[in-house]
């Protein structure tokens, strides 16, 4: 089973990239699936321009770009996002990768891990509200990081012992949500064929 972990923020000095490392290596430490983390940093996706919705063209014909990025998508059997909030939303980034998206989601689990002042809550309303149209089957469990909390992950993604320790702390609900992503894409596989 292949897990791709997506950074869903570009920014320079992005959190982001800390939170999902921890992500990463929370998921990798299961043993139960492969792991991968899929930076949007490394696709220059421009600003979906194509004539016509990609699920609704039968003659598309995508940038070389966009070929890459859909090409890498659809490698995986599940998806966690992870994502900061931006003005009450997820990060306009994110959205122009998934407005490329044709059916390389369909059939396939996805969870988020959202961070911000109220835990990314904002950020993850609006991609719950996206992933359904990309035919992608939404978990009900996912992963809010208070803004507080971000300290106390390193930049290698390791929480501190102090946040471990907290049973209140994020490790409680990842380990929650990656048990029931890894469920369910294997669940789910007799429908990707």
């Amino acid at each position: 089973m292949k897990v791709q972990v997506i950074l869903g923020s570009t920014r320079p000095g992005r959190v982001t990239e800390k939170v999902t490392k921890w992500v990463a290596n929370s998921a990798a430490a299961s043993g139960k699936a492969e792991i991968e983390i899929v930076d949007l940093a490394d696709y220059s996706l421009s600003f979906l321009e194509e004539p016509i919705s990609p699920q609704y063209n039968p003659d598309r014909k995508p940038a070389p770009e966009t070929v890459k990025w859909l090409d890498k998508l659809a490698e995986a059997d599940a998806y966690i996002f992870v994502s900061p909030e931006y003005n009450r939303a997820l990060p306009a980034v994110l959205k122009n990768a998934l407005d490329h998206v044709a059916f390389e989601m369909s059939d396939k689990p996805v969870t988020a891990v959202t961070h911000g002042s109220t835990g990314g809550a904002q950020a993850y309303a609006t991609l719950k509200m996206i992933l359904p149209a990309l035919n992608a089957i939404v978990m009900p469990k996912n992963v809010y990081v208070q803004y507080g909390n971000l300290a106390d992950i390193s930049d290698d993604g390791e929480l501190s012992a102090e946040l471990k320790a907290n049973p209140w702390g994020p490790q409680g609900p990842l380990d929650a949500a990656l048990e029931q992503i890894f469920s369910y894409a294997e669940a789910l596989k007799p429908l990707r064929g």
